[in-house]
């Protein structure tokens, strides 16, 4: 069986409050009705799928290649 090709994710706060979620690879706080990407291997991370089970963030859709290579890029920028 090949690969899959693996991408990052859209993830919004549908709560009515912010939302912390401190991951192995960042720390991102989205607020109230917010969007933002995470990475393909953030996906995988223990500390948002406990989040995601809680249902304080929702996927919203899989993230373009073109979205998941400018987020790596910036990501890679803040090193």
């Amino acid at each position: 069986m090949a690969d899959r090709e693996r991408r990052g994710m859209l993830i919004k706060n549908t709560g009515t409050e912010s939302v912390t979620v401190v991951m192995d690879t960042r720390t991102i706080d989205i607020g109230a009705g917010e969007e933002t990407f995470i990475t393909p291997e953030e996906v995988r991370d223990d500390a948002l799928r406990e989040a995601l089970q809680v249902r304080t963030i929702s996927i919203v859709r899989p993230a373009t290649k073109q979205e998941d290579l400018t987020l790596r890029e910036q990501l890679g920028a803040e090193e």
